[in-house]
């Protein structure tokens, strides 16, 4: 069987890598900003993951296909990619010193096999107070830009993280 990653998301390349699964990348071309948010966020990044597998799986019936799409939510508000530097600290700032959830939905899919799974996972991250200093140095060397609530805990805003209840590679992405 041939699976098919549907995403150029490096993090999630590498979470694949560490299972030895043998696999293709394909990137989706699923413009996520074209879709809502006005919804519940797990339905919400679950329909994103069904997208991007469903785009995929159309060219490559025969493959299993695997989408994913991983968000942070605070308050029941979800979250995106920050478009700029005020963006991205301000998103930090509204995550300092409270908990958050980060949501992962995930889509397989194989046309010939006639699979259709989707499935989320949830965890917990609690941040300490976060300082301006701190967050500009973040944000300047390491451009969260391409990160869901603006950061990567497997670079140096592991440091933000107080507590983590739940999966640490779903937070990962």
């Amino acid at each position: 069987m041939k699976f098919i990653l549907a995403s150029k998301s490096p993090r999630r390349k590498e979470l694949l890598s560490k299972i030895n699964l043998n696999f293709e990348v394909v990137d989706s071309k699923i413009d996520e900003s074209l879709i809502s948010t006005n919804m519940e966020a797990s339905h919400y990044c679950r329909l994103l993951a069904s997208l991007k597998a469903s785009n995929v799986s159309q060219y490559y019936s025969e493959h299993t296909v695997i989408g994913a799409d991983t968000i942070v939510v605070l308050n029941d508000k979800i979250l995106n990619k920050p478009k700029n530097f005020s963006e991205a600290k301000a998103m930090l700032l509204s995550l300092s010193n409270k908990t958050h959830q980060v949501i992962t939905g995930v889509a397989i899919r194989n046309q010939t096999l006639n699979i259709n799974k989707k499935f989320h996972e949830i965890t917990n991250v609690s941040f300490y107070k976060l300082d301006d200093k701190i967050l500009n140095h973040y944000i300047y060397k390491y451009e969260p830009y391409d990160k869901s609530g603006s950061y990567g805990i497997q670079e140096y805003a592991s440091v933000f993280v107080k507590e983590i209840n739940g999966s640490y590679d779903n937070v990962i992405g």
